[in-house]
């Protein structure tokens, strides 16, 4: 089975490049930059025909949340055109895709955990674009899966859990957000969730249950609970450590609006694929030990 992923350095993308190396019978390609633009829809088609892909999982993205908000034309291309392209590419090759979306899609409004029925209402300009993104794809490929997920951190790149041990090397106290609430989501389990249903759309079964799905980790807590979970981790394995301190959003202005309330539930991916991610602080733990010890895995990219 031949896993085409857009984009090389998101941490799903690497994510998938690292865990595939190791399973038989997959073949993960990932292909970004300059090669593959989501900003420039006429690179996407030949593309990604070319690497005559079995599933493409599209994981590209503009990702820049505060600065979508002076950029809302060019997160609109890459999140919505560009997505719907990957998904209209899939489409004419015959295979389905496999598209990334986010908790940023809900204003976070909801007293509750979000479910699929819940009418999307995203209170930023990244939000909306990723909703139009949703959109797009669905109205491209009928054969199209849309993951949800949220607060995702990883060995790669830039994320929440590499934010706090680097702060911890000279900070005594780091002030963390306590009133925004969701599930932490390790990329690595959203590669290994995508392995998992990627078995399932393999050419010659039978899975019709396309559409929207939320995908995180499962348990819920606050930035300032994640951040001190990490850092008490981090102590245990003889890393960098300090205390955290609760503070309101109010006391941490972005340029865009968050959601106070970004727990989803996955009872439908469950109910319907037979998989569900590990407890939040189990998959936490285990990227902590990895980063301390600079085992980062490896992502070979074409």
């Amino acid at each position: 089975m031949r896993l085409l992923v857009t984009g090389r350095d998101g941490q799903v993308a690497a994510s998938l490049l690292a865990a595939g190396q190791a399973r038989s019978g997959v073949e993960v390609v990932a292909i970004g930059r300059p090669e593959l633009d989501l900003a420039r829809p006429d690179t996407i088609i030949d593309v990604i025909a070319g690497a005559k892909p079995d599933i493409v999982v599209s994981a590209a993205a503009y990702t820049a949340v505060d600065q979508a908000e002076d950029e809302p034309d060019l997160a609109f291309a890459v999140n919505a055109t560009g997505a719907g392209k990957v998904a209209e590419a899939a489409a004419r090759l015959g295979v389905p895709v496999i598209h990334l979306s986010t908790d940023y899609v809900f204003d976070g409004s909801k007293a509750g955990a979000y479910v699929e029925t819940d009418v999307p209402a995203p209170c930023n300009a990244y939000g909306v674009s990723k909703l139009a993104g949703e959109q797009m794809v669905a109205a491209a490929n009928p054969r199209h899966l849309i993951l949800r997920t949220a607060w995702a951190y990883s060995p790669f790149g830039r994320n929440f859990v590499k934010t706090m041990l680097r702060l911890a090397v000279d900070r005594d106290e780091i002030a963390v957000v306590a009133d925004q609430w969701g599930s932490p989501t390790s990329a690595v389990d959203i590669a290994n969730a995508i392995f998992y249903v990627a078995a399932m759309l393999h050419p010659g079964t039978s899975f019709s249950s396309f559409g929207a799905y939320h995908l995180v980790g499962t348990g819920e807590t606050n930035w300032s609970g994640f951040a001190r979970h990490i850092l008490d981790t981090s102590l245990e394995f003889g890393g960098p450590w300090a205390r955290v301190r609760d503070i309101a959003t109010i006391d941490y202005p972005t340029k865009a609006r968050r959601p106070a309330n970004s727990r989803l539930s996955t009872a439908k991916f469950t109910a319907t694929c037979g998989w569900t991610a590990p407890e939040w602080q189990q998959s936490t733990r285990e990227i902590v030990s990895r980063l301390l010890n600079g085992q980062t895995g490896h992502a070979s990219n074409m």
